[in-house]
């Protein structure tokens, strides 16, 4: 049994092409432009990986991805959650400025259901430019393989309708192309649903983590001759905790959410392990930038003390304190992409002009990111004078600049300062000791937003 979707919206994709403009004087060369390759896992914390100090998990493959290229070690999310750190991943921009500013609409977007709840998601519209589109536009084959998460409940909000030439994965909209969860028996290969015949009857025999690996090998075996970007978005580590592998941990005296917590990362490390190996064999190893992160951090049933899943960081997924929002990023490319740990501060917004510059692609006028891809190749760039923004529209604010943090996770609460340099565990509120700070930053803060009709605020002009 098959399911078809409606055709892409060319028009409306068309239109996002238009809107970039002119591009940088320093792109790199045609003729060099590497092949890119953006991997994601879901909720895994900073200190997840060996590489960012975590003493239990085992992740060898990506721990020599830092070991032979760029580890950051000041990077962040675009959001505390999936959807709004995915759209500002995508689009470039902070969730000041986004059209996807949490993972439910206050008003606006598309009513539907959560389990038994009703609830409204907004999807990325299509005048929202996206990676895929800028890249497309370049002359990159673009796929998306696994979680979108940018739909909502719109069937017509697909990767394929945003710029991606191809799709192998879940929707939002389409509920049950991920049920049951990592073990799914349907899934789009584009715009059709197909079955995953050896998950019929709620058969836990193929993972979604081999499933996605397999996909993306495909993809590539077939556009090994053209330029390509392949964002690969692993369900892995996310609640819930759900493998029949956990050989690694068996003998550990952790119980078993723990223990496949581990699992679902080491289980993804090896997969990723696989995904170079071809690379290797095809001979794109030295041609292919490979990049890897996670789009917030560790969710609250993470074994987070035992596991040290967020290092030292106050809070968690959902909070935008540096548990929640503090992320590794790793940059591999042999040749190219030296041997180097950086401490700049980099975030989501930064990705899309980053790869646009790569890829020597048109970048649009109106992003909150700057392209950042001097530091891949061990040149220098100030990224630091600058404001990061994020916020949870009427609930929580954060922005960070140079050394400072404010944050408040709590609605109508006064912001707090701390200095990240010399506190990274947020544990000092210094707010009453410099109050012009905290003024100073309230008035960067309110300029940088713009107001969102999906997440409307009291007194606020749409």
């Amino acid at each position: 049994m098959v399911h078809t979707m409606k055709p892409t919206n060319f028009i409306a994709l068309a239109g996002a092409v238009a809107a970039l403009t002119g591009c940088k004087e320093n792109k790199v060369e045609e003729n060099t432009r590497p092949n890119i390759i953006f991997i994601l896992a879901d909720d895994m914390g900073y200190g997840d990986l060996s590489c960012y100090g975590n003493k239990y998990i085992q992740t060898p493959v990506i721990d020599k991805l830092a070991e032979t290229g760029t580890r950051f070690t000041q990077c962040y999310a675009g959001s505390g959650i999936s959807s709004p750190s995915r759209c500002a991943l995508m689009t470039g921009k902070n969730t000041g400025n986004t059209t996807i500013r949490d993972n439910f609409a206050e008003a606006g977007g598309i009513e539907g259901l959560k389990g038994t709840n009703t609830i409204r998601r907004m999807h990325l519209l299509p005048t929202d430019t996206t990676i895929a589109t800028v890249l497309s536009a370049a002359g990159y084959r673009t796929c998306l393989v696994n979680k979108w998460h940018l739909d909502g409940f719109n069937p017509e909000a697909t990767p394929l309708n945003r710029g991606f030439d191809e799709f192998y994965g879940w929707l939002i909209s389409t509920a049950y192309s991920n049920d049951p969860y990592y073990y799914p028996y349907w899934r789009f290969d584009n715009d059709t649903l197909r079955n995953i015949e050896e998950n019929a009857q709620d058969q836990r025999i193929k993972h979604n983590t081999d499933i996605s690996t397999e996909d993306a090998i495909q993809f590539i075996r077939r556009n090994q001759e053209n330029p390509f970007f392949l964002y690969l978005a692993y369900d892995a580590p996310h609640e819930p905790y759900v493998i029949n592998e956990t050989d690694w941990y068996d003998d550990e005296d952790w119980d078993m959410d723990t223990k496949r917590y581990a699992a679902l990362i080491t289980h993804m490390d090896a997969a990723i392990g696989r995904l170079l190996a071809e690379l290797d064999e095809l001979g794109l190893r030295e041609n292919t930038m490979v990049i890897f992160s996670s789009d917030n951090g560790a969710a609250v049933q993470a074994p987070l003390e035992e596991l040290g899943c967020n290092a030292s960081f106050r809070g968690h997924k959902g909070q935008l304190y540096e548990g929640g929002i503090r992320i590794p990023f790793i940059v591999n490319q042999p040749g190219s992409v030296p041997v180097q740990t950086l401490a700049n501060q980099i975030y989501f917004p930064d990705v899309l002009p980053t790869l646009a510059a790569i890829g020597n692609a048109d970048t649009p006028s109106d992003l909150n990111g700057m392209d950042v891809s001097p530091l891949f190749y061990g040149d220098q760039v100030d990224t630091d004078n600058r404001l990061l923004y994020w916020e949870f529209p009427g609930k929580q604010r954060a922005a960070r600049k140079g050394d400072w943090k404010v944050v408040t996770i709590k609605k109508d609460a006064p912001l707090e300062l701390y200095n990240i340099r010399e506190d990274m565990s947020e544990s000092t509120d210094l707010a009453t000791q410099y109050p012009e700070m905290v003024e100073a930053f309230e008035k960067e803060m309110k300029a940088m937003r713009k107001p969102s009709p999906n997440w409307p605020l009291p007194g606020e002009e749409i």
